[in-house]
């Protein structure tokens, strides 16, 4: 089976480099926010071209982090999209506030900057851009949104690590950026792991204290924390991967191109004017998905969907009262992601291709 993502082949691809960081820390002795943490957070804003990185212990717990410095809480909206994970949401709510879903673009799958304005209420306090499938959202509009009505702009980084828009690095310009390395990621841990990125010192100070606990310093609790902490295996493991995160982005560039020039019986990926799209996924949209996901499935090719179930059609999430969202809802019914990573063989996406190829609606 060609997989849709093969996490095991980048480490493959970096096997030495990463044995040996993990010797070196377990040689090392300190295993929770040490040296490794402190280096990758210094590496890792570096490389997104910002003042301040917060590592903390998944993408989800990022997001929530980031809206908590924010001092987003409960009565606050924040608006979003629901064709993401169903994490964005959840950390909002985990802030006791409430998502407020706006429609997506039909071409890019991100955020509608003027479906944004049409939700934004008396409550709204900010506005979490997802940066779906690697493509960067339109951060001119949603910046100027912002402003105009004097919200903050939060950047869902979590599939589009190393992505530019405008030349700059996504997690640059908004108030604040969170980051996950779930195994899958452009940039993937081995286990989970998260990072919130600003150029703000005051909410990056706000957020190292909430990931443990509000201590200032230990067994001191400054303001009401929690615990989610980047360990130090994780960190060694990252800051081998950010060294090859650029060629690897080159890497995956290369394969969205062989299927841009292959695939012309589906609606290839767009790129947005100004953006630098790092295909964490690459999607292609049709109707009758569903059948094409199968026939591929024949062929041994392990086509997915991302995200069959809008989040305002989920159980938990029905309570929210969420207007229609017709464009949200068509890319649920017809996207399919298309095996991609680093280590994809030429051979392998020509069976994919060539598996695509076959298919007539």
């Amino acid at each position: 089976m060609i997989l849709c993502s093969y996490p095991h082949a980048q480490y493959a691809a970096h096997r030495d480099e990463i044995n040996d960081a993990i010797q070196r820390v377990l040689d090392g002795g300190r295993y929770i926010l040490g040296p490794e943490v402190e280096a990758f957070e210094r590496e890792f804003a570096a490389y997104c071209e910002a003042s301040h990185a917060v590592s903390c212990g998944s993408g989800t717990e990022a997001l929530h982090l980031a809206l908590a410095a924010l001092g987003i809480g409960a009565g606050d909206e924040v608006i979003t999209v629901a064709h993401t994970a169903v994490a964005t949401a959840a950390a909002i709510r985990l802030c006791g506030a409430s998502p407020v879903f706006a429609d997506i673009d039909d071409a890019t799958y991100t955020i509608d900057a003027e479906e944004v304005a049409r939700a934004i209420t008396p409550r709204t306090k900010a506005i979490v851009a997802v940066h779906i499938y690697g493509q960067p959202c339109d951060l001119d509009a949603l910046s100027a949104l912002a402003k105009k009505h004097g919200l903050r702009l939060v950047e869902d980084c979590a599939q589009a690590h190393g992505a530019r828009w405008r030349g700059r690095r996504v997690g640059s310009i908004g108030d604040i950026a969170c980051f996950s390395f779930y195994p899958t990621k452009n940039l993937g841990a081995i286990g989970d792991g998260g990072a919130v990125v600003t150029s703000n010192a005051d909410l990056a100070s706000r957020a190292r204290l909430l990931r443990e606990y509000g201590w200032a310093e230990r067994y001191v609790s400054h303001i009401e924390g929690w615990n989610s902490r980047l360990d130090e295996l994780q960190a060694a493991i990252l800051r081998v991967k950010l060294r090859h995160l650029d060629e690897d982005n080159g890497r995956r560039r290369e394969i969205a191109q062989c299927y841009d020039d292959a695939l012309r019986t589906v609606r290839i990926p767009v790129i947005r004017d100004g953006a630098e799209h790092v295909y964490h996924l690459y999607v292609i949209a049709l109707s009758h998905r569903d059948a094409l996901q199968a026939q591929l499935r024949e062929r041994g090719v392990g086509a997915l969907v991302h995200y069959p179930v809008p989040i305002h059609r989920q159980p938990a999430y029905l309570n929210l009262g969420a207007r229609p969202l017709p464009r949200t809802e068509r890319a649920a019914a017809e996207v399919l992601s298309l095996p991609m990573y680093p280590e994809l063989t030429i051979e392998d996406q020509n069976i994919v291709i060539a598996a695509v190829r076959e298919w007539r609606e």
